[in-house]
């Protein structure tokens, strides 16, 4: 492929904004079309980064002369569906986590993907963070093992606000969505998949239908364990923050930041080009389609994740 990937983002909330920001630091790429629910909003969007073109119709997106990629930013709802759309438009494609919020949606992606060869990829962040990149690159080397990972995701969401603190149009999910982060992560940083996996979770919140709290287990054949904590009831520090205990020593992450069992500082700002997540996951997408590879990330190495969600889910029914 020769020339800038030209590229459309349908979703222009918190997350699709974010990827907007990271795609100004690419060089490979160009967004020529975004597209939003409502037709102002996504207009004024456009305005901002100096995009030509602006939707609430991601088919009339596709259909635009030389699109070759789509980036999905789009309610989790929509996701498998949006993405079978744009294989089937031959289209390569990243969607934000999660793929899909049932195994069969997830599964039908990943065969389409297969049919098709195009490049399908899934916004898994943290893959990409330089701070568990660090991490990962240790396990890959033989210097440390990981014997549980100790995780909290915490969040305040009474009401149905999204990072930019205005009103959703859907309805977040901590299993499929928030826990989905840390169920790849852990598959991927220990390289197997849970062989147990349970989960708990708090009373629902009256109007959303959502629990508000849950807690997670997990383990792997090795014997590598994860305990995860979520809530959207917590009025305090927010974010995800991941301890790692290993046979040779103890890591603790926060997003970019990473830390060792004494609060000592690590440098992790030359692991990578850049220390923002969406902008690394963005460059490995891009790459992906100019040599013709399969991504870090892609649908079918992130299956697993879908399947252990599946089972999660199966678990809360029979609790």
């Amino acid at each position: 492929m020769t020339g800038r990937i030209k590229t459309v983002v349908a979703g222009v909330g918190a997350f699709g904004q974010k990827h907007l920001d990271a795609i100004r630091l690419i060089e490979s790429a160009e967004v020529v079309s975004v597209v939003g629910r409502q037709l102002a909003p996504t207009e004024e969007v456009a305005r901002k980064y100096g995009i030509s073109h602006a939707t609430t119709d991601l088919a009339e997106a596709l259909a635009r002369p030389g699109v070759d990629a789509v980036i999905l930013a789009t309610p989790t709802q929509m996701h498998a569906a949006q993405t079978l759309q744009c294989l089937d438009a031959g289209k390569h494609v990243q969607v934000e986590i999660p793929l899909a919020d049932t195994l069969k949606d997830a599964i039908a992606v990943a065969e389409l993907a297969k049919r098709t060869g195009l490049v399908c990829m899934v916004g898994h962040t943290r893959r990409f963070n330089p701070s568990h990149q660090w991490i990962h690159r240790r396990i890959a080397a033989g210097e440390i093992a990981v014997q549980q990972m100790d995780v909290q995701t915490y969040f305040f969401r009474r009401t149905n606000m999204n990072a930019l603190g205005k009103p959703r149009s859907w309805t977040d999910h901590l299993l499929w969505h928030h826990a989905c982060h840390t169920v790849d992560l852990f598959q991927y940083q220990t390289g197997e998949t849970a062989s147990q996996a349970f989960a708990l979770e708090g009373p629902k919140h009256p109007t959303l239908g959502i629990a508000m709290d849950m807690s997670i287990g997990m383990k792997v054949p090795s014997g590598a364990i994860c305990t995860l904590s979520l809530s959207f009831n917590n009025d305090g520090p927010l974010g995800t923050f991941f301890r790692y205990i290993c046979d040779n020593g103890t890591y603790i992450a926060r997003y970019d930041e990473l830390l060792d069992g004494k609060n000592n500082p690590i440098d992790v700002s030359k692991v990578d080009v850049s220390m923002n997540g969406i902008e690394l996951q963005d460059r490995e997408f891009f790459a992906a389609i100019r040599e013709k590879r399969e991504p870090n990330a892609s649908v079918r190495q992130v299956l697993p994740a879908m399947q252990t969600l599946d089972r999660l889910e199966q678990s809360l029914k029979k609790s």
